[in-house]
């Protein structure tokens, strides 16, 4: 291990000075939360209009209670924006917050962000301060920044501290963590990120403190844990298609095992999003440079059960409308990969409109949130903004990302829109009974039709 004279700053909790680097998602959440915890922050980055909006208070995407959090604490004068990566030169702890997207050309996980941030910042920082990792990366690359790191500014150290934000509950996870991970390679490390959650700590959030690698580790098998138990009741679901059985009284009767639990076991066109899809990817990439390849075989055949349960919900499309789905009017609730959220990336619900569409299909989309990042990303599909133009004379209504509002539906009223009351829920959200009263013709993943 490359030892470093690793000098003190002054701490003292608030006297701490934070910069995070990267204000996508995850930074402007986290310098949001750091500002609201006390400390002065700086965020920073590349994109001069990024952070011009942050600066005036607004974010570039939603998630729920941020932009106001943003606000409130850019009137206190604690948080500010940047590009200007020297203005980082009197902090004390740096975050890297930046994305590591998945390579063009493979399931590698691009490092470019991260390895410029690092850069940008090695030179500039001061003797005794702190870089965290928090970006999610392949296994190793931390102590590999933390020797680049020394070799331009001995005097400093690396730490790493993954994230685990849920969007739709961003703010509360992170500044009501379930748990705290830190790799560190010295006492003083974790010291310093004692005095930065001192209020999670005093509100006893349980504190794993662990070396580089498995602190990387952490974030990786979690959600790969996650996309295997969303995988495995998809994969339940179909075999209680064949067997005439319901997927979700299955679910139900496992979920009370404590060993496994309830969450995650909602059958429906499984999981997406910027991180799931391109995390188990990433996982099983790095597991092959690392010689054990076999160890995470089974993730290929999670990310295959994910693709086909997609694939299945145009299969029940295809079986109500007829395999020639041409001039075909069909309603899509929903949009973005999740509720609670904007994100449109590796979307389930888009990516099932996009084939529709493609097979001769006339699709429109409503989304309260998504609407807008879906149609610059596919700007072939057609949008409404309310619920009811969407459904407007539709042959057959597909919901497939579970918002409230779409559960709150009162299908006696829909059903007047539509021109063939059918409702396929690729979520298992909705009240079958209730709409089967209304008289839809209700199907889902999973479920017989009895």
């Amino acid at each position: 291990m490359h030892k470093v004279p690793f000098l003190a700053t002054s701490i003292g909790s608030m006297a701490l000075k934070i910069s995070v680097i990267g204000t996508g998602y995850l930074g402007a959440t986290h310098a949001a939360c750091m500002s609201t915890l006390g400390f002065e922050v700086i965020g920073i980055d590349v994109d001069p209009e990024k952070v011009a909006s942050l600066a005036a208070g607004r974010i570039p995407f939603y998630e729920p209670g941020l932009e106001e959090l943003l606000q409130k604490e850019l009137k206190s004068g604690r948080l500010t924006f940047t590009t200007d990566f020297s203005a980082s030169a009197d902090c004390d702890v740096h975050f890297i917050c930046v994305g590591t997207p998945q390579v063009k050309d493979g399931l590698a996980a691009d490092m470019t962000y991260v390895n410029a941030a690092l850069d940008a910042l090695a030179p500039v920082i001061k003797t005794g301060s702190l870089v965290v990792g928090k970006s999610t990366v392949p296994v190793g690359t931390a102590a590999r920044l933390r020797e680049r790191l020394l070799a331009i500014n001995p005097n400093s150290d690396l730490a790493w501290n993954p994230e685990f934000l849920r969007e739709g509950f961003a703010v509360d996870d992170t500044l009501n963590p379930n748990r705290l991970v830190v790799g560190v390679t010295n006492s003083r490390a974790e010291e310093i990120l004692r005095e930065v959650y001192a209020k999670n700590l005093a509100a006893d959030t349980p504190w794993v403190v662990a070396d580089l690698p498995t602190s990387e580790l952490v974030k990786v098998a979690a959600n790969s844990f996650l996309a295997t138990k969303i995988s495995f009741i998809n994969a339940m679901a179909e075999i209680c298609e064949a067997a005439g059985g319901d997927v979700t009284v299955l679910a139900k009767a496992i979920g009370y095992d404590p060993r496994i639990g309830s969450r995650f076991l909602q059958a429906g066109i499984g999981f997406g999003g910027g991180c799931l899809p391109k995390d188990i990817r990433a996982f099983m990439a790095r597991a092959e440079e690392l010689g054990a390849k076999q160890a995470l075989e089974f993730l290929r055949e999670i990310d295959s059960i994910n693709l086909r349960a997609r694939t299945r919900v145009i299969d029940l499309v295809r079986g109500e409308l007829g395999e020639d789905l041409s001039g075909k009017k069909i309603a899509v609730l929903g949009a973005a990969f999740k509720p609670d959220s904007d994100d449109v990336r590796d979307s389930p619900a888009l990516d099932i409109s996009v084939q529709i569409q493609a097979a001769g299909a006339h699709v429109t989309i409503h989304d309260p949130k998504a609407s807008s990042n879906a149609q610059k990303r596919f700007p072939v599909l057609n949008f409404e903004e309310t619920i009811d133009e969407c459904v407007a004379g539709a042959e057959l209504v597909l919901h497939l990302t579970e918002w409230k509002i779409y559960r709150e539906i009162d299908p006696t009223l829909l059903i007047k829109k539509v021109k063939n009351p059918i409702m396929i829920d690729g979520r298992n959200a909705l009240d079958r009974d209730k709409w089967r009263s209304a008289g839809w013709k209700f199907k889902a993943l999973g479920r017989s039709d009895i």
